[in-house]
């Protein structure tokens, strides 16, 4: 294979996704309506990226972006802040807002993403932990064709369950991701049967992709990164959660103290970044899951496994793809890496990154740090040494990324 080969399976890749790439633009259009409207019925003005100081009191620049993500996700309340520092981190202040010493928290989707699990308390020191704050743990397995097990949630229930956790994104895992409508009959199960329980959604990767969100299906609270989807590749920092009234309420508490709440938090620097990214993201999104289903195709013509498959329905942004091989692992990061506009010089190399049970190669290329809404790849060191690759801000980078990657395999013999 040679660079005219790989430049023909590239463009026999981007033929057959033509109606896949239709769709998504119909969805875009459909998520950017969304949110026009719930810019205008807030009447956003230059008024709203004045920044502020000390305590924050009545900053209208935050109050009323929490007031348009509430709207967008169909909740009564939101915390929308740059001081959240990561998805995990906006996930950790959800579970502490709402476990208490003596209750148990129960997955409904396996094993957690590796950053939770030393939160929760199954991995790391433990120091700060789930667990040593008397928390229990348990979890239920997905079914053998990666859906919800309604029957096996409901029974490992347990008096003192006061939270279900749904991963709504594979994570590190080989399976499909979660839509909204995937979760609605176990939400739905455990508010008719146990409604003193909170069903907490990770929504990382997963915002403006399907039609609706989590809590449209009745999740008491959603949590996601705002260096992800919902940024736009424009918010530099920060987390959301949306919900309920009553989950919100005592989450507050734990983001500054209780009696406090949200009417704290100055931010200095402007909400601008915020506003403009939101506004974006519909357009983004949609250029991370061209690229994602571009990505399927091409490595699906090479006789590899992906999944979600190019034209097969998607919750989330990322593609994951069986390498079956280390050194074709560290070829394709190296690749996306290689091809990025910042850092590319730089060589990613598999290392010991805090978190994670085993080494972990990271290619981000990015301009703000770490942030997963532009074209990243990692992958833990681990067989089958499948590549998660995610994010794009405009397709044709990931197209050219992803033809700097191939190339590299191809130098190295490894396609």
């Amino acid at each position: 294979m040679n660079a005219q080969d790989i430049h023909a399976m590239i463009k026999r890749a981007e033929e057959d996704c033509k109606n896949v790439f239709s769709a998504l633009e119909e969805n875009e259009m459909l998520q950017t309506k969304r949110v026009l409207s719930a810019f205008q019925d807030e009447s956003v003005a230059a008024r709203h990226f004045a920044p502020s100081t000390g305590y924050g009191y009545d900053d209208i620049g935050r109050d009323t972006l929490e007031r348009i993500f509430a709207s967008l996700f169909g909740a009564e309340s939101a915390i929308v802040r740059p001081h959240i520092v990561s998805g995990t981190a906006a996930l950790s202040l959800c579970l502490f807002g709402l476990l208490l010493p003596g209750d148990h928290l129960l997955s409904a989707t396996g094993t957690p993403y590796d950053t939770m699990q030393t939160v929760i308390g199954l991995t790391g020191n433990g120091v700060g932990s789930l667990k040593e704050m008397g928390i229990e743990y348990s979890q239920v397995e997905m079914t053998e064709d990666g859906r919800l097990d309604t029957a096996g949630v409901l029974a490992a229930i347990r008096e003192n369950t006061k939270v279900v956790m749904i991963q709504r994104s594979r994570g590190y895992a080989w399976r499909a991701s979660l839509t909204p409508d995937d979760m609605q009959e176990l939400i739905h199960a455990i508010h008719r049967q146990h409604p003193h329980v909170f069903v907490m959604v990770d929504n990382c990767y997963g915002e403006f992709i399907c039609h609706n969100e989590p809590t449209h299906v009745g999740a008491d609270v959603v949590v996601g990164s705002l260096i992800k989807n919902l940024g736009g590749g424009l918010a530099p920092t920060g987390g959301y959660l949306c919900g309920t009234q009553k989950a919100i309420e005592r989450i507050e508490t734990r983001l500054t103290a209780p009696g406090i709440g949200r009417e704290e938090g100055s931010y200095a620097a402007s909400y601008r970044p915020f506003y403009q990214g939101l506004f974006m993201a519909p357009h983004v999104v949609t250029q991370a899951l061209k690229t994602a289903t571009l990505a399927a195709r091409v490595f699906e013509l090479l006789g590899m496994k992906s999944t979600p498959a190019y034209d097969a329905p998607r919750s989330d942004i990322i593609q994951a793809i069986q390498m079956n091989d280390p050194d074709r692992l560290i070829a394709f990061c190296q690749g996306i890496q290689a091809a990025s506009p910042i850092d590319a010089n730089a060589v990613p190399e598999p290392w010991d990154m805090p978190g994670y049970t085993d080494q972990v190669i990271m290619a981000a290329g990015t301009f703000v740090s770490g942030a997963s809404i532009e074209l990243s790849a990692d992958a833990p060191m681990r067989a089958p040494f499948i590549a998660y690759l995610q994010g794009g801000l405009t397709y044709i980078h990931g197209k050219l990324a992803l033809e700097r990657s191939l190339s590299l395999m191809v130098e190295r013999n490894l396609i």
